[in-house]
């Protein structure tokens, strides 16, 4: 009797031993699993697999041994199970990422930088009748307009080297360049109208938001080349982002629920399509998971990916020359199609200004610069980017 309770007793402690062991394992490996990308499917499998192997570990140690064979073809239908599992998942997640994306990040933006020879930026046919060699303001901007204010930089700056990210031509896109031309780190921004949130964040710094139209562009929708449909009135789109509409046959389509993405807010594009829904409320827009080593998860706006069923947004110039991707297709909006034409006449009804935005600089050249690039010289390099200047 004794010597059952004492080999019950050896059991019992290294049932403990063992299942803190597996605990711990179990912990550090859904830790690390998380912190490479895992966090959605792979940490939970972990924590499944913890379960598993403790749950077996007591099994094996207090079952009699007569009933090992059962344990055996339990736990190897278990781990086909799992291992079925994950290779479903990662079949899934092989289809997922084949999906064309479109997003800030996918553009080599190294293409566009001023006096490197590569010939994509626009070129006037003559000198620029404004030359400034000292004093350079500081441009910053949007992804989208990066590659017109980097032509203007090669015609009135300075024959140097340029880096994207620490130079007089920088591009930190949208929401940082707002944030350091509020903070005084840059002269002169290139973007979309300020979102409400960056107009009350300059408004609490003490700084006063100066916008000069100096293009205009098409705001446009777009859907996989494969989707039927053509068109969308303004009134549909805001439908749509509003929760209103949710599939596709709603408005034309086949019977496919709309995944309509979104930006990140504070963007060119985000705060643009916030003025098309006129004061109406943005629905949850299809999220990703991403995890930072120091703060965890952090959900975010999902760039658009392509999918057949996919709606997202950008602007002309972006969308058809920037990325080229031609398994997209651009939807007439109100039945007008987003092209040059279109937008210099004002019959596309989702056409904008782009603005040159200052903040009360001291530099002694921006007046200079800004009156320049509203200058027939400075409209035509506006039109040559593949922009519409504003007098047509």
């Amino acid at each position: 009797m004794n010597k059952s309770y004492g080999a019950l007793v050896v059991k019992i402690i290294i049932a403990i031993l063992l299942g803190m062991t597996i605990l711990a394992f179990g912990l550090v490996g859904a830790i690390f699993v998380s912190l490479y990308g895992g966090a959605l499917f792979y940490a939970p499998l972990m924590f499944v697999v913890t379960g598993v192997a403790l749950v077996f570990t007591w099994l094996y140690l207090f079952v009699p041994s007569r009933h090992y064979r059962k344990l055996h073809i339990s736990l190897i239908a278990v781990v086909v199970l799992m291992g079925l599992t994950s290779a479903g998942y990662e079949i899934r997640l092989a289809y997922h990422n084949s999906i064309p994306v479109i997003s800030d990040q996918e553009v080599d933006m190294e293409q566009y930088r001023p006096f490197m020879d590569h010939g994509n930026l626009a070129e006037l046919s003559e000198p620029a009748t404004l030359k400034i060699t000292s004093d350079l303001p500081r441009m910053d901007g949007a992804t989208a307009l990066y590659p017109l204010y980097a032509a203007i930089a090669q015609e009135v700056y300075p024959n140097r080297d340029y880096p994207l990210y620490d130079s007089e031509v920088s591009l930190t896109q949208t929401q940082e360049a707002y944030k350091r031309l509020i903070n005084g780190e840059v002269d002169i921004i290139f973007a979309a109208p300020p979102s409400e949130g960056q107009k009350s964040v300059a408004r609490r710094n003490g700084r006063e938001l100066q916008l000069t139209p100096i293009g205009r562009e098409a705001f446009v929708f777009f859907v996989n080349g494969e989707n039927p449909v053509e068109a969308l009135t303004t009134e549909q789109i805001r439908d749509i982002y509003s929760g209103e509409i949710t599939r596709w046959n709603q408005v034309g389509g086949e019977s496919k629920s709309i995944r309509a993405f979104q930006r990140p807010e504070d963007s060119g594009s985000q705060t643009m399509l916030e003025q098309v829904m006129d004061g109406r409320q943005l629905a949850d827009p299809p999220r990703e998971n991403r995890v930072s080593g120091m703060g965890g998860i952090i959900k975010r706006t999902a760039d658009y990916r392509n999918y057949k069923n996919a709606l997202g947004f950008s602007f002309l110039f972006y969308a058809t020359e920037m990325v080229r991707d031609g398994d997209i297709r651009l939807l007439a909006i109100d039945g007008v199609v987003p092209e040059r034409t279109t937008i210099a006449n004002g019959e596309y009804p989702l056409a904008t200004e782009f603005y040159a935005v200052t903040a009360g600089s001291d530099n002694p050249n921006i007046d200079p610069l800004i009156e320049w690039i509203l200058s027939p010289q400075g409209q035509k390099l506006v039109e040559l980017t593949g922009y519409t200047p504003l007098n047509p």
